[in-house]
């Protein structure tokens, strides 16, 4: 079969990869329809988040089933399903917990379209099939009438989004959300969305990049550019904030969401930063007794909430799909300048 094989910085092209099979009875083969481009992809895909290579790119998405295993009841071959991007049993201690993103019966990290962990690669999405060990728990079905492009950013960036709100707005109902937008683009933005889907009685971007101010403005946010002040707002909006997301990534754009954080309040941070350590300004956070979040998102937990506001028509992820492609056109759509990416596949 095809896959869109990542074997280097600006080297990805279309090859013939292993095809896979039903190997265990709780195995489902899925056809990916719609795959969105992850935040991280492009950054993988230029060099500036190394990665052992080869493997197929891709891991949000929603597929068809088109196989399944003799313990797999709940779909069935034709189905169109969400597929969470990391693989979680549901079952041990720390998914029922909902921190389905470090199953305990999984190497850290597992998840389709980033290359193997623990020894096991589980493919990517940009392929013509993909298998789904536990399909049993870990497909979702698709809820009717729910296009399949507006959906496949639901296994990571659209839940990442709404984790780094929904805890905190739980906690401060209707409180002002501060989201500083930056390298993790889509999920900056859609935190906005959630935040303003949960309630949030004011929630204001700030970026630098104009095209991510303009889709703010867009989804209901007051939007601020910060080209050349970063410090300076930092200044001007200090202790602000009950929430805040550092969806930025680099140094300055942290200081500001952890200074403009309240008195006793959250930043939530999606990213590690983009070197292997990062700074935090700790005896102010401490006096100020800011709790600080990072993590990945817990994929599978998240779906469900998400697709909650979803149905209830709160929140509609398609409204930030600025480009859909082709699967053909993915080697260059991979690096797209567009906020957020949907692969259509025209494989078939």
């Amino acid at each position: 079969m095809r896959g869109l094989v990542f074997r280097g910085p600006m080297q990805l092209s279309w090859e013939e990869v292993p095809t896979p099979e039903i190997v265990e009875p709780r195995d489902a083969l899925v056809r990916p329809v719609a795959v969105a481009r992850c935040d991280l992809d492009p950054a993988i895909a230029l060099g500036l988040y190394p990665m052992p290579a080869p493997f197929v790119m891709g891991h949000e998405m929603v597929g068809e089933v088109t196989a399944v295993g003799d313990e797999v009841p709940n779909v069935s071959v034709g189905d169109l399903v969400i597929v969470p991007f990391q693989l979680s049993c549901t079952r041990c201690g720390t998914c029922r917990r909902g921190r389905t993103n470090a199953c305990e019966q999984v190497a850290p990290g597992t998840a389709f379209g980033l290359g193997p962990h623990g020894d096991v690669d589980l493919g990517g999405a940009l392929a013509d099939v993909v298998r789904v060990p536990w399909a049993d728990v870990m497909l979702i079905p698709l809820p009717d009438g729910l296009d399949p492009v507006a959906a496949a950013g639901i296994p990571d960036n659209v839940a990442d989004g709404y984790r780094c709100v929904a805890g905190p707005l739980a906690e401060h109902p209707g409180a002002p959300v501060l989201v500083v937008g930056g390298l993790a683009p889509s999920v900056g933005l859609y935190a906005v969305m959630s935040a303003l889907a949960l309630g949030a009685e004011r929630v204001v971007f700030v970026d630098d990049d104009p095209t991510r101010l303009q889709a703010a403005d867009r989804l209901g946010a007051e939007s601020v550019d910060a080209a050349g002040r970063w410090e300076q707002l930092g200044k001007d909006l200090a202790r602000s904030f009950p929430v805040t997301v550092d969806a930025n990534v680099l140094d300055h754009g942290r200081e500001l969401a952890v200074r403009a954080t309240a008195l006793c309040g959250t930043c939530t941070s999606v990213s590690g930063g983009a070197g292997a350590r990062a700074s935090l300004p700790l005896q102010q956070m401490y006096i100020s007794g800011i709790r600080y979040e990072i993590s990945r998102v817990h994929a599978h937990a998240m779906a469900g909430p998400v697709l909650e506001l979803v149905a209830a028509g709160r929140l509609d992820p398609s409204g930030l799909v600025d480009a859909v492609v082709p699967f053909s056109g993915a080697v260059d759509g991979m690096t797209d300048p567009s906020v957020k990416v949907v692969f259509s596949n025209d494989l078939a």
